[in-house]
């Protein structure tokens, strides 16, 4: 197990190095002088020649990427064009938003999804099983912005006249002020934000589900009178853990991407507001750091789902 964990995280070595340098040419693969754009229409020369000196555009590309590359593998990801203020700080302050909006979604979709793959694999072929594939369907089709407008219109706005104002409309309470208010301004955000994600769970869950449950030990089980609870979930569940795990883990670019949009409906400080405001003022260091983070918080899921495979089936070895 030790020698499988050293070699899955060296291993992300080689991947971080493709996606830093990905990151990275950002600024040079973008339409356009970057400086130019930057400075704006206004500018002089000398102004758009000062704004490529500091981004480095007056260098070859090779020597401004192992300078970059050294400064990220000391923990500094440069500083912002617009604010001027480093951008591990600009990324500190906007962590705790998004963190919490990332880690509740995850936690709420895990909790409804996967009793919602396994009640419908159960009763395959009934209304039970129609419904959750509908609901499933509806989490697939409808946008993330589209479900987050609507339950802030019903239960933040009182819309249609039923009186539901029970949550704030947008903003977060950090959680050093309460749990009470932390939780409130995150219920709406990380159910709209949880849609598509509870419906990939789910899908996955039942037609994994489904599989198992026609294996010849879960008939035998069946047979010796054990209980419907037992066979559901410590042999069919257990043994159908891996492949919805692996979504689960491949299923948090999901929420990465969903979060920015989310943010921007609730109105949360977040990394996904950094980083639209960034991108909307050009601030390529900005840009660059919060893709880096994201990247390899990615990295580092994947690389936990896979020391999970073990744990979920012990016929696995490494």
């Amino acid at each position: 197990m030790l020698g499988y964990l050293t070699r899955r995280v060296l291993a992300t070595i080689p991947v971080m190095a493709i996606v830093a340098l990905f990151v990275f040419s950002l600024l040079y693969i973008a339409p356009g002088d970057p400086a130019a754009i930057i400075a704006g229409d206004q500018a002089t020369p000398a102004d758009v020649e000062r704004i490529r000196a500091g981004l480095g555009l007056d260098r070859p590309f090779l020597i401004r990427f192992g300078e970059w590359l050294w400064q990220v593998v000391r923990g500094d990801l440069g500083v912002s064009i617009f604010t001027n203020l480093p951008v591990t700080r600009l990324i500190q302050q906007r962590l705790e938003p998004t963190v919490s909006l990332m880690i509740l979604t995850l936690i709420l979709s895990i909790v409804i999804a996967v009793p919602m793959g396994v009640l419908a694999a159960w009763n395959q072929g009934t209304w039970i099983d129609r419904a959750i594939m509908v609901l499933a369907v509806f989490g697939f089709s409808v946008p993330v912005f589209v479900v987050g407008y609507l339950l802030a219109y019903v239960f933040a706005l009182d819309g249609f006249g039923l009186g539901l104002d029970w949550f704030p409309v947008q903003g977060y309470t950090p959680l050093a002020r309460g749990f009470g208010p932390w939780l409130s301004n995150l219920v709406l955000p990380s159910v709209a934000l949880g849609g598509v994600y509870i419906a990939l769970i789910a899908r996955i869950t039942r037609a994994t589900m489904l599989e198992v449950l026609s294996q010849d030990y879960i008939r035998t089980a069946k047979a010796k009178g054990v209980g419907s609870r037992t066979v559901l979930f410590l042999h069919a569940l257990k043994n159908a853990a891996v492949p919805i795990v692996t979504v689960i883990g491949i299923g948090v670019a999901l929420l990465i991407g969903g979060a920015v949009v989310t943010e921007s409906v609730f109105a949360i400080p977040g990394l996904g507001r950094l980083v639209v405001d960034a991108i909307l003022r050009r601030d390529y260091p900005v840009i660059q750091g919060v893709v880096l983070l994201f990247s390899f918080v990615y990295v580092l899921v994947n690389l936990g789902v896979d020391l999970l495979y073990t744990v979920f089936d012990p016929r696995i070895r490494y």
